[in-house]
């Protein structure tokens, strides 16, 4: 069967026959590696995202052209083979926009994977708009779960009699002293807590490494007032799902728990109370090798990956201002902040106008504080409802898993999307949203409060995709904003006082504790601290498309510069 079909006859065919007929030429093609052939089933338009499954990396190609650079460079090392849908596909859109879509697996020499699919058609020949191939598994190191778990226990005579507990506590006694862990994770976060646990999987010997006394304490010593701000079907861990009565926005305390839960369950090689001296590369070796002081002891790690999951964002941004040392009262980051209850009856200045900025000038207020907030430059805004419901419904809802949507393939449909016209798909959500609570943002407004939409209006999920800043998602500070509850000022701050904090146009705002919520700096300030700058200037700008827009300069990446993937 080949991709180019009569017109008449591809309006009467099915989404399934549509895509099967697709799949069946794409493979033919790739198997002879016709590349020519290939890039000609794809649109001029078209995108290729690959996680892994033939670059080894995360990369998109763009266009035909870049296709089939990649196929040159990848095709026959790759061997991809057994291309088939994972269910039904599906007719999105009418006429000309009508697209068709599919969920899709296959394998190559190395391992198994899924994707997506999008068709269009183009003068009654169905091309590739987007695919997307990513990599589930490696033959011959197929996780041990399902049909495949261990037995965990012996029946009949055990040559080693130690029970389950004795062996983990003489491996845990041993890597990192008589086994050296082929990764090494900086960051014991939900991020390294959740790679640990992989590599457990997989059987690769790793270590996760953490300043903190007990794992989730990374979340249990921020503000008192912090819950997620995204949903719980949205937040999943591998392998272990929230349960079914865990709720939408879960307090830090609850996710510092449950992420220290998850660690000893998982049995993710976890030193907490570890800090990260230094580490240098040996490229004759192949290896690091990196100081850590472990609870006062000092160890010397040799492994030859090393992972830092540090957290998108890097250091505190704590602004330098004139006075700072004059000032009587308690000043201290967002991320220092001990919550409300030492302030009440006093006066509050919060210098910032996005997430955490809103949060603790909610609990300030809602506690007695007299609190203003210092909006510097315009903030994005979206009431969470509306965002749960527009911008993540579809996918991560209780609405969405209703309809058959599970996490796996609403994380796949989002990867699917190209970053180069994600905010094509994001733009008309947020007109949606502007539209529904036109009656908040004209209160907002009123009060004097600067919002903005994005560069281009594409919102919130752009906006942290090319910055990780300038936004507030609102679980009610908003109101206290609208009403005056939160004070309002703007503009830059020129100076501390004794008692104050004094913006450049002259006015002087009253304080008895300044709070900095003024972000933070890129993810690479940790490796030019761990590694050198030298290091951290080869690796570059962490975060960001390079879309050009306020804050991610280009040139254009195609993914997140520097994240998830080889420096």
């Amino acid at each position: 069967m080949t991709s180019t079909l009569d017109p008449q006859t591809t309006t009467e065919l099915t989404p399934q026959q549509r895509v099967d007929g697709w799949l069946a030429a794409f493979e033919s093609a790739l198997a002879v590696r016709d590349i020519e052939r290939i890039t000609g089933m794809f649109a001029v338009d078209s995108f290729w995202r690959d996680l892994v499954s033939f670059t080894w990396n995360i990369k998109t190609v763009e266009g035909r052209d870049q296709i089939a650079d990649m196929l040159e460079a990848r095709l026959a090392e790759t061997e991809p083979s057994a291309f088939r849908t994972r269910e039904p596909a599906v007719l999105d859109g009418t006429g000309e926009d009508a697209v068709v879509s599919a969920f899709i697996e296959f394998q190559t020499a190395a391992g198994r994977g899924t994707g997506h699919l999008r068709l269009r058609a183009d003068d009654g020949t169905d091309r590739a708009w987007t695919l997307l191939t990513a990599l589930q598994e490696l033959k011959g190191h197929e996780e041990r779960r399902g049909p495949s778990r261990v037995l965990g226990a012996v029946h009949g005579d055990d040559p080693d009699p130690r029970s389950w507990a004795e062996k983990k506590a003489a491996e845990d006694a041993e890597l990192g002293r008589t086994i050296q862990p082929y990764v090494l994770v900086i960051g014991g976060g939900q991020g390294g807590i959740a790679l640990g646990a992989r590599l457990r999987q997989l059987g690769v010997p790793a270590i996760v490494v953490d300043k903190h006394e007990r794992p989730g304490d990374q979340w249990r010593k921020r503000y008192k007032s912090l819950c997620l701000h995204d949903p719980v079907w949205y937040d999943h861990l591998p392998y272990l799902p929230f349960p079914p009565n865990w709720p939408v926005f879960a307090p830090k305390d609850k996710i510092g728990d449950w992420l220290e839960f998850y660690t000893r369950v998982m049995e993710v090689p976890y030193w907490s109370k570890t800090t990260c001296l230094s580490a240098t590369f040996d490229e004759a070796a192949d290896q690091w090798t990196v100081e850590v002081d472990r609870d006062g002891e000092r160890l010397t790690l040799h492994p030859t990956q090393l992972v830092l999951a540090t957290g998108m964002s890097g250091k505190p941004r704590v602004p330098t201002l004139p006075g700072q040392d004059v000032f009587r009262g308690d000043q201290h980051h967002s991320s220092a902040h001990p919550g409300p209850d030492a302030y009440a009856g006093k006066k509050a200045v919060v210098i910032g106008s996005n997430n955490s900025a809103h949060d603790i000038c909610k609990a300030l207020c809602e506690n007695g504080v007299d609190v203003t907030m210092v909006q510097r430059s315009s903030t994005h805004i979206v009431k969470s409802d509306t965002l749960m419901d527009i911008g993540l419904g579809d996918l991560y809802s209780e609405r969405a898993l209703a309809s058959g949507m599970t996490t796996e393939k609403a994380d796949l449909t989002f990867a699917s999307l190209p970053y180069r016209i994600m905010h094509e798909f994001q733009i008309p959500l947020y007109d949606q949203m502007r539209e529904r609570d036109k009656e908040f943002y004209d209160r907002l407004e009123a009060a004097g409060f600067e919002l903005d939409w994005g560069a281009d209006g594409s919102g919130l999920f752009m906006k942290y995709l090319r910055r990780g800043s300038g936004y507030y998602i609102d679980v009610g500070a908003c109101d206290m904003v609208a009403d005056g509850r939160i004070k309002l000022a703007h503009g830059q701050v020129a100076r501390l006082t004794e008692d104050s904090v004094v913006l450049a146009d002259g006015t002087v705002l009253p304080a008895d504790v300044v709070v900095y919520a003024t972000g933070y700096g890129s993810m690479n300030g940790w490796a030019a601290d761990l590694i050198g700058q030298d290091v951290a200037d080869k690796v570059g700008k962490v975060w960001g498309l390079g879309s050009d827009t306020p804050k991610d300069p280009g040139p254009w990446e195609g993914e997140q510069r520097n994240m998830w993937k080889p420096t």
